[in-house]
């Protein structure tokens, strides 16, 4: 184990573990908008909101770290775990917004699956971001992450395999195509969180 003999500033492990909550929110969220009969424009907002609070505690790790000259980590690590955090939001946010903009009433049902994806490996990254100030127990979490998103590889290419067989008219096609390649990259997004936290994690061991 490596011997620190300086002080490290903690508040970045508070503003890790609010951005995961964050997400877990905002995957809630989801599964609400993809829902039947749901009120999609005043969620697509409650979604917005995630949205902006996301971006607000990127900001502050981003400033807290152009003023900090001790950290817990690396400083690229920190950015990248940051930003990594940020694309998961971004990449949902995406997604909601662009089932209201197109009015698309009926998603494939496989659509609650990748949503089903997100929703788990965001409460396994809300469980994991404690966890970062020991470093330890970790190795489960990444494990996971990847397997699930592996698992919404699968469900995404059928999803693509049902949206060209023919069923829906062209403009349909596209508009959901659009859908189903946000909620991927959102999945994409939580495994590099995940990347991100083991690579941090073997540093520090």
């Amino acid at each position: 184990m490596r011997l620190r003999l300086t002080p490290r500033e903690d508040s970045y492990y508070d503003l890790f573990a609010d951005s995961a909550n964050n997400l877990v929110t905002a995957s809630r969220l989801l599964v609400e908008i993809i829902s039947d009969g749901s009120d999609r424009e005043a969620l697509a907002e409650k979604m917005r909101a995630c949205e902006h609070a996301g971006d607000e505690r990127t900001h502050a790790i981003m400033n807290r770290l152009n003023e900090s000259f001790i950290t817990p980590f690396d400083r690229e690590d920190i950015y990248r775990l940051a930003s990594n955090l940020d694309d998961v939001m971004d990449a949902m946010e995406a997604a909601s917004d662009l089932i209201v903009l197109y009015q698309i009433d009926h998603l494939p049902k496989d659509v609650v699956r990748q949503v089903e994806v997100l929703e788990r490996a965001a409460e396994l990254t809300a469980e994991a971001m404690p966890r970062l100030r020991s470093m330890k127990n970790l190795n489960e979490y990444w494990i996971e992450v990847n397997r699930l998103e592996n698992q919404g590889d699968q469900v995404y290419r059928r999803l693509l395999a049902k949206l060209f067989s023919g069923e829906y008219d062209a403009l349909t096609v596209m508009k959901m195509k659009e859908v189903v390649d946000a909620l991927e990259e959102a999945a994409d997004a939580f495994e590099h969180v995940a990347n991100t936290i083991e690579s941090i994690a073997v540093k520090e061991s």
